[in-house]
């Protein structure tokens, strides 16, 4: 596992602090992707703030996309990365623990796009 350290300083850091305690934006673009997240094994390992998604296996996707890395960092946080580790997650992660999801290509399209709203 990467462990990644970033020093802030405190005003930074307090802003950081206060971001993390808001639950996720609502964003109408991704709803289709929200709900394709919140009606599928997703919450029942990950925990979004704000929505139904309560799991505590997984990470806590709130704030995914103020991440640099993700698999632990095993590939970059970007759109791609996403898709492809929600399709397969053993082609990012070898023997990692979150199963591939079988979802369609346009569910995974629709999962993708809302990850990408986390900030």
């Amino acid at each position: 596992m990467l462990l990644r350290v970033v020093v802030e300083s405190r005003e930074n850091f307090d802003k950081w602090l206060a971001n993390e305690k808001q639950p996720a934006a609502d964003v109408a673009s991704a709803a289709d992707g929200r709900r394709v997240f919140e009606s599928t094994a997703c919450v029942n390992c990950h925990t979004v703030a704000g929505t139904n998604a309560h799991g505590k296996f997984g990470p806590d996707l709130t704030h995914l996309m103020s991440r640099v890395t993700i698999a632990s960092g095993a590939a970059e946080n970007t759109k791609d990365n996403l898709r492809q580790w929600i399709k397969n997650p053993d082609t990012i992660k070898p023997g990692c623990l979150m199963p591939a999801m079988q979802m369609s290509d346009q569910d995974i399209d629709a999962v993708a796009e809302y990850l990408m709203t986390l900030h």
